[in-house]
């Protein structure tokens, strides 16, 4: 069985909407068993794949996201962000993407910040006179903040497989996420200027210090995870646990947690975990094939022979990543092409924090992207709409998002500049 047949049934197979998990391992376990090899080397490149002590850390980070939505924390952020900003014309747009940035700080899922802040979000929108399209397309936009700042799971995958520091990773993400941020707020003020029927509410400052006060705890938890990992007392996995611990604490406290929640909590975070470890582990044995078929030689040959511009490489490498991202599952796209696209990458003289911020906001964007599109499939339940008008509503914002994509692509420092500073 060749590369081609290979190829050709993945893509057969997703295009017939198996999960992708299942739609890597048929046809590589085929292409294993064709070539004479036995199965229980599938089965060791599979478990290889996933046996790793830096990838534990994504169920823990997973369970951080998962209780940060039963605790009601999102609703609290909303209070705080809607008290402070509620004056300014288009509020709910900035509170939107403020609340997107302070929880991701607790989630590095952009599915997770999707579903559990667009309930709150977009029906609070509507009532306040903003269109459904819009409220949906801001909501499905800032969710992507939450892969992208640390904690991050695309990130602590990226890292496991290119072997390097989790830490500085998420470093290098930070200014990153900050910028998607202003450039979300930005397209917003643009919105807003044209809608005469937004009415902004007065300011009020007992509303403000309430706020504040039932915000406090939850603003705990990135000083406890990023502070511990930043500050050496805890490695990301070790970190993800203590923050888990915490906002399970959190949830108890405010008692919307209790023992009985326990058990749904846990089957969120492993029906989550689980998906993405079949995908990691199907996704090990389809590296395995490209090796073997030596793969990545044959695309930095290509690639090496195109062009010897950097410039022109990561404009490329951009093209590629929006397309994959489009059609194929994030955690997929990772883990097989970033053995392929690094060792080139770093024939170019590309830093791999670099690299790895640029390959996860561009899969992140493939996230709002039809067909796949995830996050569209999310809000469409919750906001009744069609996937087709939600993506409607989320196009606009591309925009900012392609904006600050290209800054980063082009201006390393914007990257390494801050894991430099902390010395990491």
């Amino acid at each position: 069985m060749n590369m081609a047949l290979l190829a050709a049934g993945i893509i057969v197979l997703l295009a017939l909407r198996v999960p992708v998990a299942f739609a890597l391992l048929g046809p590589c376990i085929t292409y294993v068993t064709m070539n004479g090899q036995s199965l229980g080397l599938s089965m060791r490149e599979v478990t290889g794949a996933i046996d790793s002590f830096p990838l534990l850390a994504v169920p823990l980070f997973i369970l951080v996201g998962v209780i940060a939505n039963h605790a009601g924390i999102a609703d609290r952020l909303f209070d705080f962000a809607l008290s402070v900003i509620g004056r300014i014309k288009g509020s709910l747009g900035y509170v939107n993407i403020g609340v997107s940035l302070g929880f991701s700080w607790m989630s590095g899922s952009a599915l997770a910040d999707a579903a559990g802040l667009g309930k709150v979000e977009v029906p609070a929108m509507v009532r306040k006179g903003y269109s459904k399209r819009f409220s949906v397309g801001i909501t499905a936009a800032s969710s992507l903040i939450g892969p992208v700042m640390p904690p991050s799971i695309p990130a602590v995958i990226y890292a496991s497989i290119a072997a390097v520091s989790t830490g500085a990773l998420f470093a290098a993400s930070v200014v990153p996420a900050f910028l998607m941020a202003a450039g979300l707020a930005v397209a917003v003020f643009v919105w807003a200027r044209r809608q005469s029927q937004l009415q902004a509410q007065p300011f009020d400052w007992a509303r403000l210090r309430k706020a504040t006060l039932r915000v406090l705890g939850p603003m705990l938890t990135p000083v406890i995870i990023l502070g511990g990992i930043l500050g050496g007392l805890f490695t990301p996995t070790e970190a993800a646990a203590v923050g888990a611990a915490y906002v399970l604490l959190l949830g108890m406290a405010y008692r919307k947690i209790r023992a009985r929640d326990l058990g749904a909590i846990l089957r969120d975070t492993a029906a989550t975990t689980a998906s993405i470890t079949l995908i990691l582990g199907a996704s090990g044995l389809l590296a395995w094939i490209l090796a073997r078929e030596q793969v990545p030689a044959a695309v930095a040959e290509l690639l090496l022979g195109f062009t010897d511009s950097q410039l022109v490489f990561l404009l490329l490498i951009n093209v590629l990543l929006i397309f994959l991202g489009a059609v194929l599952e994030g955690t997929s796209v990772l883990v097989i092409t970033v053995p392929i696209l690094l060792p080139i990458a770093a024939e170019f003289g590309v830093d791999p924090l670099h690299f790895g911020v640029i390959t996860i906001i561009n899969l992140m964007i493939g996230l709002l992207t039809p067909p796949i599109g995830a996050v569209l499939y999310v809000l469409s339940p919750v906001t009744k709409l069609p996937v087709h008008e939600v993506f409607r509503g989320t196009a606009p914002f591309l925009i900012p998002l392609f904006a600050v994509l290209m800054l980063v692509t082009f201006v390393p420092s914007v990257v390494t500049f801050l894991p430099a500073a902390l010395g990491l």
